[in-house]
């Protein structure tokens, strides 16, 4: 039966304590109202904040969604910030019904992280992924960096980072959370070969966003 259960996030489980308080103290001053209000929180908040187990396929080359939710843009773009080059942007918008638990695209080292407090533009829209708060990991894989950025819709404060530089990502395994309407977004080298189109729902650590077709050279960099 172990198998079927689904864990809370932690942030999940701290944020609807309050709430258990409450019913509590509402169900023994006879205030049933104030009861039921806290129990729907508190299921809506465990239903936000779940977060079940993914298989990660098995295939090298693979690059993974980082989020459960639906593709909104993919476009080539000059990344300014951490790339510093030509990429292929993948935005992937999560509504508030969308697991919010975010996991590594591709095997490789955190090399770099990057908070920015930002302002509060819908998560969709596209703005968002140049001014809303967002944190971004630069991932340095086997044969190439990822930059993935988790981006925060109205409310600023809600990106929450598991990890840190000089750490190692297996697919899929699991870095952070947006709380409350988010979105994330992944940038990939030009010569990736794209698996997913504009209007696709992905699920995070499972739907194959990309495959990485290997560059001239790679087949030697572990020598003869």
């Amino acid at each position: 039966m172990k198998d079927h259960v689904i864990p809370i996030a932690r942030e999940g489980v701290l944020y609807s304590l309050p709430f258990g308080g409450a019913a509590i103290l509402a169900l023994i001053f006879g205030v049933p109202v104030i009861t039921l209000v806290c129990l729907v929180v508190i299921l809506f908040l465990l239903f936000f904040f779940r977060d079940p187990h993914r298989m990660a396929p098995e295939q090298p080359d693979l690059v993974l969604s980082p989020a459960d939710g639906k593709i909104v843009t993919i476009q080539r773009i000059h990344e300014p910030s951490l790339l510093q080059e030509e990429a292929i942007q993948i935005s992937i918008f999560l509504s508030i019904f969308n697991v919010h638990i975010n996991r590594s695209p591709y095997p490789g080292h955190v090399v770099t992280t990057s908070y920015h407090q930002g302002k509060f533009f819908p998560a969709f829209r596209e703005k968002a992924s140049l001014l809303n708060e967002q944190n971004s990991l630069l991932i340095e894989g086997p044969h190439l960096k990822i930059l993935v950025k988790q981006i925060a819709g109205l409310i600023a404060r809600r990106i929450v980072c598991w990890v840190k530089v000089g750490d190692y990502l297996q697919p899929g395994e699991r870095f952070g959370l947006i709380k409350f309407g988010s979105r994330v977004d992944l940038f990939l080298p030009l010569h990736a070969e794209l698996c997913v189109g504009v209007g696709e729902k992905v699920r995070g650590g499972e739907t194959i966003i990309a495959r990485i077709q290997r560059q001239e050279g790679d087949e030697h960099e572990k020598g003869d």
